[in-house]
């Protein structure tokens, strides 16, 4: 890639110089045009810092708790150690962390998100009366006590929650602790606790998105057992502004998505479904992704900060769609001084595997339930990878078995 160094004292004529001040045309005019939203910051007093300080400090047993970063093997190994009064105990008294430990059984993880988004429903139902408030702020707290309420519905699997900030969760479609499939839908800008899943346009949103694509996969392979996780788990960038023009948020982003595939059944396939700045993410996590990762699909990418796939590091394969009509194409794909993502994952230099995205209908239409674009991502899903639609001139099934 190019850097400033690199580049020396461009004249106002070269290439490089053209191509920095595109970029920055872009993003001024995407920033000034309101796209670019303030985005709430994480402190040191949030409530999962909080909770965590607090397990730092306590004992089960007359045993230190363990590290609630440490690894997914040595987590498992411990709360196998623990009776179910412990491990009740535990969940009452740090559900926060309890509901986001890679490593931790899933239906207790399941079981301590319900609690810990109980605990933050009461707190925002008494924050939209709080006369401090604005009434702004007021009504912020009534849109995120009935976004809890949502995910607080019968028979849903919330595998992570975070209310801090702008907030963040994560949702399991299907029986995940026996999946022998594992999709990951990684999404892009603007992804928080409100925009986590949405009513009108259902499936441009996180949830929307899983939801379809296990129905999709279930239908092609009804005897496989699958799992979707609907992954919301990162901080995105608000709005299309500097952050989505940069890799500061995916680099965040990429430690958690590898701690998650780290934590998945030892023994499943799984496969990252990555849109928009989601293709990012996934990009910078590739290089250290484990074996299981068999497949990286991506849509609607700004790039994936490589110059070709074979650059990523990975021995997953990889796939990239895009519709006819995506606004993302006339995004510069370069990078320069740490500005914007690279290379086109579509253009033939990259070496992905094109796939059709017919029916995506713009940039956020890929999931769209009966598009080519949903079902390629389900057949890559399932492993059905012979069967996907190649993009017009692409062979891109070609060597596989």
């Amino acid at each position: 890639m190019t850097s400033f160094s690199e580049l020396g004292s461009p004249s106002p004529g070269s290439t490089a110089w053209r191509a920095l001040l595109a970029l920055a045309v872009v993003f001024v005019l995407l920033a000034t045009t309101g796209w670019t939203a303030v985005r709430s910051q994480r402190g040191a007093t949030d409530p999962l810092s909080v909770s965590v300080s607090a397990w730092r400090h306590a004992s089960l047993g007359g045993r230190a708790l363990p590290d609630p970063h440490g690894s997914p093997r040595t987590l498992t190994r411990w709360f196998s150690s623990l009776t179910k009064a412990q491990t009740d105990r535990l969940v009452r008294r740090y559900p926060l962390v309890v509901g986001n430990l890679n490593g931790a059984p899933v239906a207790l993880r399941y079981r301590a998100n319900r609690a810990a988004l109980h605990q933050a429903h009461a707190i925002e139902r008494e924050r939209m009366h709080d006369s401090r408030l604005t009434p702004l702020g007021r009504s912020d707290a009534g849109r995120r006590m009935h976004r809890y309420e949502d995910l607080l519905g019968h028979g849903r699997q919330i595998l992570s929650f975070d209310p801090s900030g702008a907030g963040r969760a994560a949702e399991v479609f299907g029986d995940l602790a026996h999946a022998n499939r594992v999709s990951v839908v990684v999404p892009g800008v603007d992804t928080n606790i409100l925009t986590f899943q949405k009513s009108g346009r259902p499936y441009t949103a996180t949830v929307g998105m899983a939801r379809a694509l296990y129905q999709n996969e279930r239908t092609d392979a009804p005897d496989t057992k699958t799992a979707v996780i609907a992954w919301a788990d990162y901080t995105s960038p608000a709005g299309i502004g500097m952050d989505a023009a940069t890799g500061k948020l995916a680099a965040q982003g990429a430690v958690r998505l590898r701690a998650l595939v780290n934590a998945l059944p030892a023994l499943s396939r799984v496969s990252l479904m990555c849109h928009s700045y989601g293709s990012v993410v996934c990009g910078v996590a590739a290089r250290d992704l484990p074996p299981k990762v068999t497949d990286i699909a991506v849509a609607g990418s700004p790039g994936m900060r490589a110059d070709r796939a074979s650059d990523l590091g990975t021995g997953a394969r990889v796939w990239a769609m895009r519709d006819a009509g995506d606004w993302i194409q006339d995004i510069p794909h370069l990078e320069v001084g740490g500005l914007g993502h690279g290379a086109d994952p579509l253009s033939s230099g990259f070496g992905a595997r094109v796939l059709a995205a017919d029916g995506a209908k713009g940039h956020a239409g890929y999931f769209e339930p009966g598009t080519t674009s949903l079902d390629n991502f389900a057949r890559v899903g399932v492993g059905a990878v012979q069967s996907v639609s190649c993009g017009d001139g692409d062979d891109c099934t070609a060597g596989l078995r």
